[in-house]
């Protein structure tokens, strides 16, 4: 049993995405908290936006990480989320400071119901990614 890099690259994978996970269950309680009127949407932006770009930085690390490690199966899962992730962020509201959640129009049911929805997509993927990254992981320091 070797550690490789491929295999370094999958452990941290593993805990990052476990991070993305918190992230996007983070923004799910936060979307339901302004669907059901708990919190004042400036309030919420404010505490969401931060938290876009660190995420998209982070997907985009790991997987930079498996293109210096030659895992092109892995790549080609997780770009169609990272093109995703450059539309969302390139088509986003004009605002002053980075993020992509907008106070005034955040309240309509559609942008809110998008926002939900893909909050639920994302945690799905991440978890997903998570079993596939822990039987990768796995898989690599057996064969090796």
């Amino acid at each position: 049993m070797a550690f490789t890099f491929v295999a370094a690259c999958y452990i941290l994978a593993l805990v990052l995405t476990a991070v993305l996970i918190f992230f996007a269950i983070f923004h799910i309680i936060a979307f339901d908290e302004l669907k059901t009127d708990y919190k004042n949407p400036i309030d919420q932006c404010n505490s969401l936006n931060p938290l876009v770009l660190p995420e998209y930085f982070v997907h985009i690390f790991f997987t930079m990480l498996f293109i210096f490690s030659m895992q092109f199966s892995t790549v080609i899962l997780n770009s169609p989320l990272i093109i995703y992730h450059i539309r969302r962020y390139k088509n986003r509201p004009v605002m002053s400071s980075p993020g992509l959640y907008d106070p005034t129009t955040i309240m309509n049911a559609d942008q809110l119901n998008r926002a939900i929805r893909e909050g639920w997509v994302k945690l799905a993927f991440y978890l997903i990614s998570f079993f596939y990254y822990l039987y990768s992981m796995i898989f690599e320091l057996v064969s090796s």
